[in-house]
């Protein structure tokens, strides 16, 4: 246990000279400012976070749980952003509270379901939170896989910050009387469009979230969105030079294929839970998914298969769980028990059992994607922004859960990995060594104002040259790419299926060097 340890280094000591009087000369003045640099810098350098990050299903809560067997005063902050949410607790895979083994969770389930939690919400709750952790000579624990939680935690900067440092002076909102809550996701998107081209261009047309705050931001102080891009604000946003905590992250990784199997499985055993009564008790038809605990992957997943069993079941719509449906007048009240919509897969009803397979496999397919995405955020942190990711290699442990190679293999690394960021060193924890020219280059090189439209896949919108360049090695692009130049009588069996050099000769677009959107 190295409890007697952590308090040595989490608490701070007094200042000797806090009795001083006022009347010193101005030696002794430039001496008191330079003590209180240093020690202000000291105060920073104590505060002594751990974080451990990964993709979803790679086993994150667990090692924070098994680290608090190793390491005394564990307490973990949760940094999922549907599981900080009330309710849904299978299909937000909280951890049930007999598995915590007594350990202390901080927003697990505190936010109502309703509300919007942003990323400045997550740090303005969770610093006071880390503030007490330390305080009581404990050490605070963040767990999750919302990485923009864990950036805007960490990084001093946030959009909100310096939003009203920038207004003044700055022209007044144009949005005039247009509600944002009542506003189309496609009017939305043209909206900022009309106001800030070069905002628009760095997000997705499908991202309503980042469309809707950009649209915010405008709408109560006039700043145009890109303008949060550039000079000062932006150079800070996420460095590792500029941390609020001296931090040792932990990256738990594991091989595509075995994450993918963890997830299938694990779906399958929320489905088994009993995943498909608590969706059941949220559904409402036509709802808003951009909001609230509804953004969840494997809520919307199942909206056609309710849509249609409710239908069928018309006298359900009475029963308490679900009693935001008008009840047509034909249908006789009665008391009905709740369905067993598991059930359904092993029913004679084929379209119900055909719409829930199909259900099923999307929730897989598109928690396979979130996966996909926060490694790619994980990689984009540990290179553009220098973070010092600890990575821990958990695929042996997916692969054969016979053997304990959890244990070995991903507990015992990551015990030593925070011995030593405890006891000392703590300055080759937090980043990595890469120049700032360095760094800007790379961020530059990604080029994340402009945005490419692939007319070969569906006019499909990729932003940035490196997401056009990963997107151009994919095997279902280039399939697509084939058919579309035998589309337009342009191919030679001759030609070389990876030829993109002399698609200009096509006078559509190239797609060696794709055109921006307009």
């Amino acid at each position: 246990m190295l409890r007697e340890t952590f308090d040595a280094v989490a608490s701070v000591p007094e200042d000797p000279d806090s009795n001083h009087s006022p009347n010193v000369g101005f030696r002794d003045m430039e001496y008191r400012s330079c003590n209180d640099v240093k020690e202000a810098e000291m105060k920073t350098a104590k505060k002594k976070v751990l974080v451990v990050m990964g993709a979803t299903g790679v086993g994150k809560s667990r090692l924070a749980i098994d680290l608090a067997e190793h390491f005394a005063g564990v307490e973990i902050i949760n940094a999922d952003s549907m599981q900080v949410y009330r309710g849904l607790d299978i299909l937000t895979n909280k951890v049930p509270l007999c598995e915590r083994k007594g350990v202390p969770h901080h927003l697990l389930g505190t936010i109502d379901a309703s509300m919007e939690f942003t990323s400045k919400d997550f740090r303005d709750i969770a610093i006071p939170i880390i503030d007490d952790i330390l305080s009581r000579g404990c050490l605070p624990v963040i767990v999750g896989g919302t990485n923009y939680y864990i950036q805007a935690l960490v990084s001093p900067y946030l959009v909100d910050d310096v939003v009203e440092d920038i207004a003044e002076g700055s022209a007044n909102s144009l949005l005039g009387d247009i509600d944002l809550n009542n506003i189309s996701s496609s009017s939305a998107f043209e909206l900022l469009k009309e106001i800030d081209p070069i905002a628009a261009n760095r997000i997705h047309p499908n991202d309503h979230r980042k469309i809707h705050r950009y649209l915010s931001v405008y709408a109560s102080s006039g700043v145009l969105p890109s303008s949060l891009f550039h000079g000062n604000p932006a150079k800070k946003w996420g460095r590792a030079d500029n941390f609020r905590y001296t931090c040792c992250f932990i990256w738990v990784d594991a091989s595509l294929p075995a994450l993918d199997r963890n997830i299938n499985t694990r779906v399958d055993c929320m489905i088994d839970a009993g995943l498909l009564d608590e969706v059941s008790d949220i559904y409402k038809p036509k709802s808003d998914y951009t909001r609230g605990m509804k953004q969840a992957i494997g809520v919307r997943e199942f909206e056609e298969f309710f849509r249609v069993y409710f239908l069928k079941n018309e006298a359900l719509y009475t029963s308490a769980w679900n009693s935001n449906i008008d009840v047509p007048n034909s249908v006789n009240i009665t008391h009905i028990s709740k369905p067993k919509f598991a059930d359904i897969l092993h029913s004679n009803d084929c379209e119900l059992r055909t719409l829930l397979v199909e259900a099923i496999d999307k929730f897989k397919a598109n928690t396979r994607k979130l996966a996909r995405r926060q490694n790619r955020r994980l990689n984009h942190l540990k290179t553009d922004f220098s973070w010092n990711l600890k990575c821990i290699d958990a695929t042996r442990a997916f692969s054969d859960e016979a053997c304990d190679w959890w244990s070995a293999l991903v507990l015992e690394p990551c015990v030593n990995i925070v011995r030593t960021f405890l006891l000392g060193g703590a300055d080759s924890f937090t980043s990595n060594e890469t120049s700032d020219d360095i760094l800007k280059e790379r961020l530059v090189s990604r080029e994340l104002c402009t945005q490419y439209v692939c007319e070969a896949c569906g006019n499909r919108v990729l932003r940035g040259t490196h997401e056009w360049e990963q997107h151009k090695k994919g095997r279902v692009h280039r399939k697509r790419f084939l058919r579309f130049k035998k589309s337009l009588g342009s191919f030679s069996p001759d030609q070389h299926t990876d030829n993109y050099a002399d698609v200009s000769k096509l006078q559509i677009i190239d797609f060696t060097s794709p055109k921006p959107s307009t």
